[in-house]
C-alpha cells in the first residue's frame, strides 16, 4: 500500500511548519552610570523586542570615576580576552557622556581606542539625560548637564536619577528617530565632535541589539 500526502481543500500538500529561532547575538556593555543608566539597559534588555533576539550583559564600572578613556580600556580587555577564550560574545559597547560645561577628558583618544578596538560606543551629549529627552520632545537647542537634569525631571515626573522603565520603553523608536535626524543636521552644518550638543549615539546601540 502506498502512503499518500496529505492534501489540503485547495489541493495543496500540507506540511508541517518548524518554527525557526533566529540566533541570540550577545552584547557586553559597559557605562560610567551609578543609577540612570543601568536601569534604563535593564529595562531595555526585558524588552520582547530585544530579549528574543539579544542577550545583553551589562557590566557597570563605577570606579576610576567611571571615565569614559577607562569604560573603553576595560571593555578592549574584556574583548581581547573573549577572543583568546573563543566566547561566544557579538559586540562590546561603551555608554557615556561628553559633560558640559567641563567635558570628560581624552575624550578623542577614547573614541579612537574604541574604533581601533572594535568597541562601540553610544556617547550622549551633553549627558544621558538628553537621551531621555528625546523620549518625550524634540530637543534642538544646546543644554548644558544641570539644563539636561531640570527638563527630563519635568518631562517624566521623576525626583531623582532612577529610570520608571514604564515611562521610556514604549518610545524608544520616537527618541532613536529624534537622535537620528539630530545626527543629520549636525553633519548638514559641520557641528565637530564635542561641539555636536545635543546628540545622543543611543540609536546606534538600540539598532543592533533591536533590529
Amino acid at each position: 500500500m502506498i502512503a499518500r500526502k496529505r492534501r489540503s481543500a485547495g489541493g495543496r500538500t500540507l506540511k508541517r511548519r518548524v518554527a525557526v529561532r533566529q540566533p541570540r547575538k550577545t552584547f557586553v556593555i559597559f557605562c560610567e552610570g551609578e543609577r540612570t543608566e543601568p536601569e534604563y539597559l535593564q529595562a531595555l534588555k526585558r524588552k520582547p523586542s530585544v530579549r528574543d533576539v539579544a542577550a545583553v550583559d551589562i557590566r557597570v564600572e563605577t570606579s576610576h570615576g567611571g571615565a569614559p578613556l577607562t569604560l573603553v580600556s576595560m571593555a578592549a580587555d574584556a574583548r581581547s580576552r573573549a577572543i583568546s577564550e573563543e566566547a561566544e560574545i557579538d559586540e562590546f559597547w561603551c555608554v557615556f557622556d561628553v559633560e558640559w560645561p567641563v567635558n570628560h577628558a581624552n575624550l578623542k583618544e577614547t573614541i579612537d581606542q574604541a574604533h581601533r578596538n572594535e568597541i562601540g560606543v553610544a556617547i550622549s551629549n551633553p549627558c544621558f539625560e538628553l537621551w531621555l529627552i528625546l523620549h518625550f520632545q524634540d530637543q534642538d537647542r544646546w543644554l548644558n548637564n544641570d539644563q539636561a537634569a531640570k527638563l527630563r525631571r519635568r518631562l517624566d515626573g521623576s525626583s531623582g536619577k532612577g529610570v520608571d522603565a514604564a515611562k521610556y520603553m514604549p518610545f524608544t523608536g520616537d527618541a532613536a528617530r529624534r537622535a537620528a535626524k539630530l545626527d543629520e543636521r549636525h553633519s548638514r552644518d559641520g557641528s565637530p565632535f564635542p561641539e555636536n550638543n545635543p546628540s545622543s549615539g543611543m540609536h546606534r546601540l538600540l539598532a543592533a541589539v533591536e533590529p
